[in-house]
């Protein structure tokens, strides 16, 4: 039961760019299991399907399954960024189905470093996550698109750090009933002091260390504290509006001032709004791919002068 308690406790305190309401429901499947009405998940990233008698990750499985999606050959590798995001594979995927960075990073290493890989597809339908390790993941994925053509197709969410990381691709597509958006970051803290008071417990904390335990659950958070956190998730904003505008080629304040100001918006106000550069199904950004990958530049005009845009911009 301790296991639970801890990650009830790292989702708390973690800065997300993730939709609220995810969090919330993640949130609720770890309290009912804390109290026990709620049976657990099996462990995905530790037990891991098997595949013909093969032991494999999650992740992997799922990186077998759009590969298939899109066929073999033909040089596309298909890394999928489906639900959750955070760093590490473990306690925190075991039950949320989501993905890790680093996984997906050692992917990604592996796609290009693999010359029968000559494009990379991004298949994203995430909520977001936590900004842990995705400003890492993110100039990764920058990187790769100034050797191979890396595209994301938005197959059907990108919300928060999904788009984050989508919108470091050389290109971005939606399909017609897809969404992006959600750009913004946000902290929880819960004060469990008055539910503990009725329960007649009270806690006691001791340590070393003027802060050390600011942000706490048995106390009202305090008017530093708040102010403290709320500088931390301005600077996690701040990496996200200057990565987003970086990746799609456009002013910070075009980021800031539109592109939904923390909405989720459809296919064609993504479109408008240029966080995308066009709406097609997943089966049509792969054809379209292999269409230009017959092609000796490999990289259509679009992708070409934002790298140049990315090059500049260091």
């Amino acid at each position: 039961m301790d296991r639970y308690h801890a990650i009830l406790a790292e989702w708390l305190n973690t800065p997300w760019a993730l939709r609220r309401e995810v969090l919330q429901a993640h949130v609720r499947v770890l309290a009912a299991k804390l109290a026990g009405g709620a049976p657990a998940y099996r462990a995905m990233e530790d037990e891991g399907p098997i595949n013909g008698g093969e032991r494999i990750s999650a992740f992997e499985a799922r990186r077998r399954d759009v590969q298939a999606m899109a066929g073999n050959g033909g040089g596309i590798a298909v890394l999928p960024l489906h639900g959750t995001i955070v760093q590490r594979a473990g306690m925190m995927t075991e039950w949320c189905g989501g993905t890790s960075t680093q996984q997906f990073g050692a992917a990604l290493d592996a796609a290009m470093a693999d010359e029968t890989v000559g494009q990379i597809l991004i298949d994203v339908d995430s909520p977001g996550g936590s900004v842990y390790g995705v400003q890492e993941l993110g100039d990764q994925i920058a990187a790769a698109r100034k050797v191979k053509p890396v595209v994301a197709s938005v197959n059907s969410l990108a919300a928060s750090a999904g788009y984050w990381l989508a919108a470091q691709a050389g290109e971005v597509y939606v399909t017609p009933g897809g969404e992006a958006g959600s750009i913004g970051v946000w902290m929880a803290h819960e004060d469990w002091s008055a539910a503990m008071a009725e329960q007649g417990v009270k806690v006691t904390l001791i340590s070393s260390g003027k802060h050390k335990v600011e942000g706490n659950p048995y106390e009202p958070l305090s008017e530093d504290a708040r102010a403290f956190l709320q500088g931390r998730t301005d600077e996690y904003y701040a990496a996200f509006t200057k990565a987003v505008a970086k990746g799609r080629g456009v002013p910070i304040d075009a980021v800031r001032s539109g592109m939904g100001q923390g909405r989720v918006l459809g296919a064609e106000a993504a479109l408008a709004e240029k966080m995308v550069d066009g709406i097609k199904t997943f089966a049509e950004v792969v054809h379209q791919m292999r269409r230009n990958g017959a092609k000796p530049a490999g990289r259509n005009a679009l992708a070409n002068a934002r790298n140049q845009l990315a090059l500049q911009g260091g």
